[in-house]
């Protein structure tokens, strides 16, 4: 399962991604609104509970423990974010290796106190109730 995150994750780069548009659409809005939400929770080091938060697909990827495991190798070391800026949404239906369904992919550049010029990308997924949750996050 740990594949299917990382599938999903990596072929979201493959996509050509438009920059933001200068108005959202409202569905856009709420994804970045919940993506917003979500990312805050890693910076403020609450790995588990966004985990809890993500997407039943990204759940069923990996476990709590190994995701927070992963964000603490990974996310931890490059510090406080300085500053994160949304720089594209892409809508997708299709996404390789993972089932249909209303996706968005986000690209924010951010600056961590130790990595300048980040590039994180967050998959969200549209739930049957219309929520947004987490599917995928990588950081460049």
């Amino acid at each position: 399962m740990r594949l299917l995150l990382a599938l999903l994750v990596c072929s979201v780069l493959a996509f050509p991604v438009p920059a933001l548009a200068q108005t959202p659409t409202a569905q856009e809005k709420q994804a970045l609104d919940a993506a917003t939400a979500w990312l805050a929770l890693i910076d403020a080091g609450r790995f588990a509970e966004s985990w809890r938060e993500a997407a039943p697909l990204f759940r069923q990827a990996m476990t709590e423990q190994n995701w927070s495991k992963t964000l603490a190798a990974f996310r931890a070391p490059l510090g406080a974010v300085q500053s994160r800026v949304a720089q594209s949404a892409q809508p997708a239906t299709q996404l390789p290796g993972v089932p249909d369904g209303h996706y968005l992919v986000m690209t924010f550049a951010t600056d961590f106190a130790q990595k300048k010029q980040a590039v994180e990308t967050v998959t969200f997924q549209q739930q049957t109730d219309g929520t947004w949750r987490a599917a995928g996050y990588y950081i460049r």
